[in-house]
């Protein structure tokens, strides 16, 4: 059944409406003392509450009597009050109770510091109550039931939304202060036309806005539902697709001719994946087309994401451009230098790194060379996009890790060059699903092979009674020569919290446990500096044991290191366990992950045991999503895109090809927009912002 048709509020045109945008504040049956508490629930405006949808629905349809009443069932009655409230109060507790009738039978009622009640049942009045009904000594009981005059029986009867709350704000009023509102129709300009609204399926948009909250059958719930997240997966696209559709157009002014890449991978003391030499074919189509790559290369820990920017670099220098490389930390920006600069020097390339630890007069000459074009590639922390850094010839920006990187870092670099080509690394494995979302606005690319070499590492979950048989193990892994990762969820102790922290692990492992061995320890508070020596000499096999926080997580890469164990392991999530584990088995022995925890919860267990079972950084990631849901999944908020409201893309997957498939036809029939005004003004209500600052 289609619904493009319904017009909920037929006559909505001849009354004003409200503004929709005025302060909630002003609302009545607000002020401002609850317009504050409303704001802990992002309510500022009358906008805000009807897009404030519920969570779930109760079915109050049926109205029962008393003798009907289920236990531990819900119920809506109506009922006499037969005797006063009594008021019983024990040490903080006050408990409110009294008898209500009808003519099938009693129940008792229950209220809990809710002094209030005394005053409201009135003994002899009729009222509306809804409640759970308990067992009481064989008798039916509600403790803390919802109570409505006789006159709001049309809007309690049918099926009651139910919404998230916050302190200070219960169910029935956000009910009353929604229902408030629509006693005004409020009115929602439809943006879809009829043809297209018949074409999906989909409600009209009053019809959604106002069944989401007062829906009287259940099938009312499912078409709000689904017109409304059709339309925030269909902003979402809008704006991604014509972000990108804006850049196609842009003018290519880099110019990149044909490159023999054999020289670089003669160096190479391995042969690429097919899946390396895929995406490299990816991005040479890219970079000598005619239009600005934007692409994203997602892969695995260890499956060689590095060699395959490498060779884009190796291009871009060839052709007489300046390439830059941008990672999110100190430790991971000085490895990817003394990696790629092994291989640069043999070839003629010039590489330097800025980051925060370089002094102030080196980085000074760092830049004169860059604007003289002296340097060929420059590989550096968030320092790289600073004002005071200039380039010659920027041709190609490559963001590593590009999950700790906002869109506006990835664009600020950008933006340092003409029509500079942009490819985005992360070795955080994201669903596809997931990549369509985040990474709207760039082509994707998937190395999702590892090199025939890595071998797979072992993992296994213990907790604190193994402590013994792993301190065992690991000094039997150092007295073969290998080293260990030991990583802790805190720096230092917290009475607070009973986890293990950096400093408590190290005096107890060098002063006690592994007094024979070098142990040294690793954290985010330390100095640039002082964290490069760090890693140079464990690097060098000079440190047996390396205690550390997560500032190890992301791309550090020792070969001779085998154990990574990690304490309070039910703490970090999936995706940083995953990270963590590739730290270890990059080289040619076999290597192990403990995952420690005393933690007995059964889905702490759960997650864990995914470790255990899995070495693929997408099916863990696909898990992860499963268990946290998608709210802040590596880093959404960082993209600038809002959360959504209703929409999941756990479940909501096919509603999300729809949606692309239908901007994808009113695009391609319409590429302004000029025959969509109305689709146009929501989309830049919506996305304005981002869709200023990223077509301009």
């Amino acid at each position: 059944m289609f619904f493009y048709w319904y017009n909920v509020f037929g006559d909505i045109m001849e009354n004003k409406s409200i503004d929709l945008d005025s302060n909630i504040q002003y609302l009545k049956g607000v002020g401002p003392k609850m317009a504050e508490l409303l704001k802990k629930i992002n309510i500022y405006t009358i906008r805000d509450l009807i897009e404030y949808y519920p969570r779930a629905y109760e079915d109050r349809t049926k109205l029962y009597t008393i003798s009907e009443l289920i236990v531990g069932e819900n119920a809506l009655f109506i009922a006499d009050v037969v005797k006063p409230v009594q008021v019983l109060r024990k040490a903080k507790l006050t408990i409110l109770s009294t008898y209500v009738a009808d003519d099938t039978g009693v129940c008792k009622l229950t209220w809990f510091n809710q002094k209030y009640i005394k005053e409201k049942l009135k003994l002899g009045d009729r009222y509306i109550f809804f409640g759970k009904v308990i067992n009481d000594n064989g008798k039916k009981a509600i403790e803390t039931p919802t109570i409505y005059n006789l006159s709001e029986l049309e809007k309690v009867q049918g099926i009651y939304p139910i919404y998230p709350l916050t302190a200070g704000i219960t169910q029935n009023y956000l009910f009353k202060l929604v229902n408030s509102v629509y006693d005004n129709k409020p009115l929602v300009k439809e943006f879809f036309d009829d043809d297209f609204r018949k074409k999906y399926s989909l409600a009209e948009i009053n019809f959604a806005m106002r069944n989401i909250h007062f829906p009287k059958t259940f099938n009312d719930v499912n078409n709000a539902r689904r017109r409304l997240i059709f339309d925030e997966l269909f902003m979402l696209q809008l704006a991604l697709m014509t972000i990108k559709d804006s850049n196609l157009g842009k003018k290519k002014t880099t110019k990149f001719s044909n490159v023999d890449i054999t020289p670089f991978l003669e160096l190479l003391p391995f042969k690429l994946t097919n899946a390396q030499s895929r995406v490299i074919d990816e991005i040479k189509k890219d970079m000598y087309s005619s239009r600005i790559m934007n692409r994203l290369v997602q892969g695995d820990v260890g499956s060689g994401k590095t060699i395959v920017a490498a060779i884009a670099i190796y291009i871009a220098v060839k052709n007489g451009y300046q390439a830059a490389l941008m990672a999110p930390t100190t430790i991971l920006a000085n490895q990817h230098f003394n990696e790629l600069s092994k291989y640069f020097s043999k070839l003629g390339i010039t590489c330097d790194i800025i980051t925060s630890s370089t002094t102030k007069k080196s980085k000074g000459i760092i830049i004169e060379k860059l604007k003289n074009n002296e340097i060929d590639v420059i590989i550096g922390t968030h320092s790289l996009i600073e004002d005071d850094i200039e380039f010659n010839n920027l041709g190609l920006v490559i963001t590593d890790e590009q999950h700790r990187f906002g869109v506006k870092q990835r664009m600020k670099l950008g933006d340092k060059g003409s029509s500079v080509e942009t490819l985005v690394m992360t070795a955080t494995p994201i669903p596809r699903t997931l990549s369509i979302i985040l990474y709207g606005d760039l082509d994707l690319s998937v190395i999702d092979e590892m090199p025939p070499d890595r071998k797979p590492v072992k993992t296994y979950v213990v907790n604190d009674n193994l402590e013994a048989r792993v301190n065992e193990f690991i000094r039997k892994q150092v007295k073969e020569g290998r080293q260990a990762y030991i990583v802790c969820p805190l720096v230092e102790d917290n009475e607070a919290l009973e986890l293990k922290s950096v400093e408590m692990l190290y005096e107890k492992y060098k002063n006690e446990i592994f007094k024979e061995l070098n142990v040294e320890f690793l954290h985010g508070k330390m100095k640039n500096k002082e964290k490069d020596e760090i890693m140079r000499r464990f690097k060098n096999n000079e440190v047996n044991i390396l205690i550390s926080t997560t500032v190890i997580e992301v791309g550090i890469s020792v070969s001779n290191a085998t154990i990574m164990v990690i304490e309070n392991a039910d703490r970090f999530g999936l995706a940083a366990l995953h990270q963590l584990r590739g730290r270890v088995g990059r080289g040619s022995h076999e290597s192990f992950c403990i995952l420690k925890s005393n933690n007995r919860s059964l889905q702490a267990r759960q997650r864990l045991k995914i470790m255990e079972t899995s070495n693929s950084g997408f099916d863990i990631a696909q898990k992860d999503l499963e268990l946290r849901g998608p709210g802040d999944f590596f880093g959404i908020r960082q993209s600038g895109l809002p959360e959504f409201k209703l929409a999941n893309l756990l479940t909501d997957v096919n509603v999300l090809k729809e949606t692309q498939d239908a901007v994808k036809d009113i695009l391609k029939e319409d590429r302004n927009l000029s025959k969509h005004i109305p689709l146009k003004k929501e989309l830049f209500d919506k996305y304005g912002e981002q869709l200023t600052k990223r077509t301009t």
